[in-house]
């Protein structure tokens, strides 16, 4: 949940492309939480408070949160139907594939104990909003990869389950580098992040790769770091220094859920 926070922060500055290199700043100076921190710890926020069995409940409390919490960033940079689906009165859906729904479901797989149960949960929180086949999957990909990497599945076991059950992964971050390009579809951004995971060293070197392919940098890297948590961990020093970017309100809200998550 944190990595994914971490991810969004480092990688905010290079939302819309980088220079392709993993050699960056890693916090640098205009670093800023986007409506990927804010709409993961919105999801972390509903995981800790409703039944996560029941789907009706689970729906309601996060559509609650997430607009409790997103409209008071209206700047964090939501896309338009997404910030329209925040204003409205109503809890409509409305077909997105975009990788919206990947972002911000990794609290999901630290919330229930069996996979499947974390597939479901990762599905219904897509649903409230990208309910696209694809925004679907992308969301159970990553939630699956998280459980797995929590659980001590190795990389090559993550990696089978996700070829099997979601997305080719037949690549590597240094072949698709220099012609990746801008995606923010799930299809073209998910299956790329959970590689930046599969081809890293550690938690910085999984958030660096992901930076590194120059397309939609903050949320790749908010969808690796997820992972690279699970799986590795996050050093102390970039636990801690990634709170000096984020306000009192959102730290808050962080620590409401976290440590009932996390425990």
């Amino acid at each position: 949940m944190l990595g994914a926070i971490i991810g969004d922060v480092v990688g905010s500055p290079y939302e819309f492309g980088s220079d392709k290199s993993k050699d960056f700043i890693f916090f640098a100076p205009d670093c800023r939480p986007t409506d990927d921190s804010i709409l993961t710890i919105a999801v972390g926020c509903a995981c800790a408070e409703a039944n996560c069995c029941n789907e009706f409940e689970f729906k309601h409390v996060l559509a609650e949160r997430m607009k409790e919490i997103g409209l008071q960033y209206p700047d964090a940079g939501f896309g338009k139907r997404f910030y329209q689906w925040m204003i409205m009165n109503e809890d409509e859906p409305y077909g997105s594939n975009a990788n919206g729904s990947a972002m911000r479901v990794s609290p999901v797989a630290w919330a229930v104990d069996t996979l499947e149960d974390v597939e479901n949960l990762a599905k219904w929180s897509a649903e409230i909003t990208h309910d696209h086949p694809e925004g679907i999957k992308g969301a159970q990909a990553t939630a699956a990869a998280v459980f797995l990497a929590r659980n001590g599945a190795d990389k090559d076991e993550i990696r089978e389950y996700i070829e099997d059950n979601y997305y080719d992964l037949d690549f590597t971050v240094d072949s698709i580098r220099p012609s990746y390009e801008y995606d923010v579809t799930c299809e073209g951004s998910v299956p790329q992040a959970i590689v930046c995971f599969l081809d890293s060293e550690d938690f910085e070197d999984a958030v660096r790769n992901a930076v590194s392919l120059g397309g939609d940098g903050d949320t790749i890297a908010c969808i690796a770091g997820a992972i690279a948590e699970a799986y590795y961990g996050i050093p102390e020093d970039i636990e801690s220094e990634v709170f000096e970017y984020i306000d009192e309100t959102l730290q808050d809200y962080y620590f409401e859920y976290a440590d009932e998550l996390y425990k």
